[in-house]
């Protein structure tokens, strides 16, 4: 019998009641100064509790790592206190919650950096835009990238380490694992791409040498939190934030073989969501699927009855939602019992309060 949304799933030593998994959405609710987890955001998460899996927003696991205001982060007595709030109330709901780990590279902004100026593999503009605080206005908005700093060598190793104490921090707040953040556009994807990373030592240059940085991260994220709760999110077919790579792919596929190695419990495949955007080939998903035996997920616009085709194809095992998830709540009983989905507002996605966060009723709420 094929597997649809609804049938069980292992996922190294957790099992999950259905395979609809709550997607990582930056939402920009924490409190200030500090970027603190807070209540409000303990009640959302739990709010979506009935997922099979939740992965949270990004969580920058330093300072340097910070390219959006208000976002949480997980390298403070605070923020690991605050996250502590929200895995307590997941696992009251009943629930399961990974921590998205995350440096977000050239993606920032000057205001967040001492210096002015974010760091990257090279000294190359993102041509993209982040979105900041006016700290006189209060409001945020879109902002231009300035260009990056490059690192230095060996200050590329401190990064690997604040990667392995974000995960030790995701693990002491409760988190039942945590997921690299590879894709985007962010520092990890930097480096995989020729177009982000012109660096002529061991993390630039030939192919071997771009999965470096990835590898380096993946294992001791693995080692610290253990490689069956420690996930992946790359990224293949989006070209934004001047990542076009003609390369990606071969890359991506040899850097999955490495960590299929290193026996990650899956890999998270952000596809485009936006009208017109590339489509991911069948013979990308086969090839992924002969070269890492993990669990694998998929994000990116999908229904209920694409993500159900999907998973009974055996290409994918899991289907993340995003947007669906903001004002549906409980999602997973609307799938199920194909009930109409709510529209959620546009306007609160980034900042504010619970208004357009966690005011969104479940269905038996509205009748």
């Amino acid at each position: 019998m094929k597997a649809n949304l609804f049938t069980p799933l292992s996922l190294g030593s957790l099992t999950l009641p259905n395979r609809i998994v709550m997607a990582p959405m930056t939402r920009a609710r924490t409190d200030q100064p500090g970027n603190v987890p807070n209540g409000m955001m303990a009640q959302y998460y739990a709010q979506r509790a009935s997922a099979g899996l939740i992965v949270t927003e990004a969580t920058q696991i330093s300072p340097q790592g910070q390219g959006y205001s208000f976002t949480p982060g997980i390298h403070t007595p605070a923020q690991v206190a605050g996250w502590r709030r929200v895995t307590d109330a997941v696992h009251a709901a009943g629930g399961r919650v990974f921590l998205q780990l995350w440096h977000v590279g050239r993606m920032s902004h000057g205001s967040f950096h001492a210096d002015g100026r974010p760091v990257a593999p090279s000294a190359l503009s993102p041509e993209a835009q982040v979105w900041v605080v006016d700290p006189q206005t209060g409001q945020g908005g879109m902002v231009d990238c300035p260009v990056p700093r490059a690192l230095k060598t060996g200050e590329i190793a401190g990064i690997v380490e604040d990667f392995r104490k974000g995960a030790a921090n995701a693990m002491a707040a409760g988190f039942d694992g945590v997921e690299i953040h590879g894709a985007n556009g962010y520092l990890i994807d930097q480096f995989l791409r020729r177009s982000a990373n012109h660096r002529t030592d061991r993390y630039g240059g030939d192919q071997a040498n771009r999965i470096r940085f990835l590898i380096e991260v993946a294992e001791a994220v693995a080692a610290e939190a253990g490689p069956d709760r420690t996930g992946l999110r790359l990224s293949p077919f989006i070209t934004q934030r001047n990542m076009a790579d003609d390369e990606i792919i071969p890359t991506m596929l040899k850097a999955a073989r490495e960590l299929d190695r290193i026996g990650l419990a899956y890999l998270h495949l952000s596809e485009a969501d936006w009208e017109d955007a590339p489509q991911i080939p069948q013979d990308f998903r086969h090839a992924l699927r002969a070269g890492y035996s993990g669990r694998i997920i998929v994000a990116g616009k999908y229904t209920r009855d694409r993500g159900e085709r999907i998973v009974s194809d055996g290409l994918a095992d899991l289907v993340a939602y995003g947007r669906p998830f903001i004002a549906n709540p409980d999602l997973v009983r609307r799938f199920r019992e194909d009930l109409p989905l709510a529209a959620y507002d546009g306007a609160t996605l980034f900042g504010g309060g619970a208004a357009g966060y966690s005011t969104y009723p479940a269905l038996e709420e509205v009748a």
